[in-house]
């Protein structure tokens, strides 16, 4: 349209029309000031001609009319060519910016479909076992707002463990109805035929992700998976912490059903709440009088803990009878639910639970909760009956009762977490002063208490012919004769009875586990390039991308030795000084990180980043996930603390990672051979000593330089190697599940 004006306007012998005055003074614009304008915003657009000066006066004399016109014609002549180059411009910008658009609409519906994608395999791989807890739930809901039995709710349970993938598929699309509907849909669900796994619950205090803090957290989550993935079926129950992750529970619900539970000499409402954490089902316990309890910041370190989870193991077992579950295994841990134990065989074993067995689990004896006898009545025990020396009492106060002892008397099984560590070890020199209690159960599933003369007659008799007259005088020798029979007098002794008959392995030692979907080079999402045994192509990628990240020296033949720790001695760190000081003359690099924002570890790295200063070493105080499988995938050498590494699983990641884990201190005693007549620990713990134990850091850096074939036998050897939860740990506790579910329910001794 401009452009049309201006053509318009020089067409034609007669002057421009003088029409077009400024109304404020009645004079026309001066043709100076417009030409000046229209030039300059010429220039502004690029016009590469120069600048065109004209004076013109007020006064136009005849013969500069002629001038004058020729150089508008020509001023605007530039200004259209300049429009017509702005708009030639314009459109192709237009084009560039479709052309954009239509990348980004691309990339998002590429990132939507891999989204896609990911989630069908995700789904694939865990919501069968998602929706079935969520779906077993909703079974607990319903038995608890009376709208089934707690038979039939036991026939509903069996029929989701034994049809699992199919029932997935068919409650998928109808998780969102009510209760009422739901229970129409199990009625008609086609019954299959009865398999052998078995129904577990874990009464526990911690589970990854959504109540982290030691080593419970990860054992707890890693062994329901693998468990649930051999065809058991596995429930939690925690506390409703307030510092709960609850960005990790799928599908919280509130529910709708009054539930109380017995403490200090009353029954207190409690508030129920379910979901699924990493395809577990999870029943959250929220006490509403003492609501105080769990309400706090942490997990631990407050003066009434015995309290808070004598409080939650108490209405754990209540709930479990008001939702009319029968389960095969009862699995506690640690003394912060040992409780369980007692309370279970003196008050609820009575109340349909007959064919239930309990299982304890000691992530360490160090903890152990020592407290005064008459506090055990608060949830229902008599402390009178329990403070005794093959009771509670604790070993070294006998004024006071101890509550892990008490897990360990009253489970059918016990067993101890440790990689590298025998049962003999643990009982000798581990026990912190429960060495006479697990002398007394390492063979015995349970210890005969005080039963009747009458009793110790009719033991004899049963043992005699059971196990032979050798092995019955042996059980029967640590009797203990008393008129005061235990728990409910032949009840208490028939059951007593039933236990004994089974006297082998009571304590059993497992090793930790990994998460080997979470660690595993060929698909890790953190690596430049994944490997595996079969391709090692990627790794010396992983090393120089490391060295890059932190500025070290690019160079795949370069040694490279990592080290990732939760804790460290002092002992330790005067084994570390001395490693480094060795290694750094031959060029060794190293990195070191920190995994827990202790101010003594952070202080140490920051002393030896001061005290080396040399450009081979990283010291990293602060733990990033993503660097951690960096780190990982980028070293020949792991430097553990510890082979039993309960916390971060080093040595377990590192030969999955295809680096080689080199104790700090390789003479340390701990890991020394221990004769007791056991089996020579794990097989975990005798693939280590075979291979790695008795390797210094400077053996381990000639044999890599040196002997690269021997090497990488080792090296690939140990990646192909499965010490996941899935393998000997998940093995040793589906065995140990099997033994005591298979003993004979104690009605049938009655």
């Amino acid at each position: 349209m401009i452009t049309e004006m201006l053509s318009i306007s020089t067409i034609g012998k007669a002057p421009p029309p003088r029409t077009n005055f400024s109304p404020s003074n009645g004079k026309p614009p001066r043709a100076s000031c417009f030409i000046c304008c229209v030039r300059k915003n010429a220039e502004s657009n690029g016009s590469s001609g120069g600048l065109l000066q004209l004076q013109l006066g007020n006064q136009s004399s005849d013969e500069n009319v002629p001038q004058m016109r020729s150089g508008v014609r020509k001023l605007f002549r530039e200004a259209q060519q300049n429009i017509l180059y702005l708009n030639k411009q314009r459109i192709l910008a237009m084009e560039e910016l479709d052309r954009v658009k239509r990348e980004r609409r691309s990339l998002l519906d590429r990132i939507e479909q891999l989204e896609r994608i990911k989630l069908m395999y995700t789904r694939k791989g865990c919501d069968k076992f998602s929706i079935s807890a969520e779906l077993l739930l909703r079974i607990d809901s319903m038995v608890l707002t009376s709208l089934i039995g707690s038979k039939e709710a036991s026939e509903f349970r069996r029929l989701v463990m034994d049809s699992i993938g199919s029932i997935a598929d068919y409650f998928s699309q109808i998780m969102h109805k009510q209760d009422t509907e739901l229970l129409v849909e199990l009625r008609h669900f086609p019954r299959k035929s009865r398999k052998s796994g078995n129904h577990i619950i874990h009464i526990c205090t911690e589970m990854a992700p959504v109540a982290s803090v030691g080593s419970l957290a990860p054992y707890v989550t890693g062994l329901s998976r693998a468990l649930q993935r051999k065809g058991n079926l596995v429930e939690v129950i925690l506390p409703k912490y307030a510092s709960l992750n609850l960005n990790e529970v799928h599908g919280l619900r509130e529910v709708e059903a009054e539930f109380h539970s017995y403490f200090n000499g009353q029954l207190h409402g409690n508030r129920l709440w379910t979901g699924v954490v990493c395809g577990i089902g999870v029943t959250f316990i929220e006490p509403l009088y003492y609501s105080a309890f769990f309400g706090c910041e942490n997990i631990y370190g407050y003066s009434n803990d015995f309290e808070r989870f004598t409080y939650f193991s108490r209405a754990s077992l209540d709930y479990i009878v008001k939702a009319g579950k029968q389960p095969d295994v009862l699995h506690i841990h640690n003394w912060e639910t040992s409780i369980v134990g007692p309370l279970f065989w003196d008050v609820f074993v009575k109340q349909g639970l007959g064919g239930t067995r309990i299982m304890l689990t000691c992530q360490s004896f160090e903890s152990q909760c020592v407290e005064q006898p008459e506090k055990l009545a608060l949830c229902g025990l008599d402390p009178y009956g329990l403070h005794c020396s093959d009771r509670l009492q604790d070993n070294n106060n006998s004024h006071l009762v101890n509550v892990l002892k008490a897990g360990v008397v009253y489970s059918n099984n016990v067993i101890i977490m440790s990689s590298m560590q025998t049962k003999g070890q643990i009982i000798h020199a581990r026990s912190h002063g429960l060495e006479p209690t697990l002398t007394i159960h390492k063979y015995v599933l349970f210890n005969i208490l005080q039963l009747g003369s009458v009793w110790i007659l009719i033991l004899w008799q049963v043992l005699f012919f059971a196990k032979g007259s050798r092995d019955a005088f042996a059980c029967c020798n640590r009797l203990v004769v008393s008129q005061d029979c235990f728990s409910s007098g032949v009840y208490g002794a028939a059951f007593h009875l039933l236990i004994q008959l089974d006297c082998r392995d009571k304590l059993v030692v497992a090793p930790q586990g990994f998460n080997s979907s979470a660690w595993d080079p060929s698909v890790d999402k953190f690596l430049p390039q994944n490997y595996s045994a079969d391709n090692m192509k990627g790794k010396s990628v992983c090393k120089v991308s490391l060295q890059q990240h932190l500025g070290l020296q690019e160079k795949a033949s370069i040694v490279l030795v990592g080290c990732i720790f939760s804790d460290i001695s002092n002992i330790e760190l005067e084994n570390l000084k001395t490693l480094l000081w060795m290694a750094s003359r031959r060029g060794v690099q190293f990195v070191f990180m920190s995994s827990a924002q202790t101010p003594g570890l952070n202080s140490a790295l920051e002393y030896f980043e001061e005290e080396f200063k040399d450009e081979n070493m990283r010291f990293l105080n602060k733990y990033d996930e993503s660097l951690a499988h960096l780190v990982l995938a980028g070293s020949d050498i792991m430097l553990c603390p510890s082979f039993d590494d309960t916390v971060l699983q080093i040595p377990l990641k590192a030969m999955r990672y295809g680096a080689m884990p080199i104790l700090l201190d390789f003479t340390d005693s701990k890991y020394g051979h221990f004769v007791d007549g056991d089996v020579e620990g794990t097989e975990f713990s005798r693939y280590i000593k075979d291979t790695f134990s008795n390797m210094p850091l400077n053996q381990a850096i000639d044999e890599l330089k040196n002997n690269p074939s021997k090497w990488d036998k080792k090296i690939l050897d140990a990646m192909i190697k499965d010490f996941s939860w899935d393998a000997e740990c998940c093995d040793i506790h589906i065995s140990a599940y099997t033994a005591i579910k298979n003993l004979p329910n104690i009605e049938s001794y009655i």
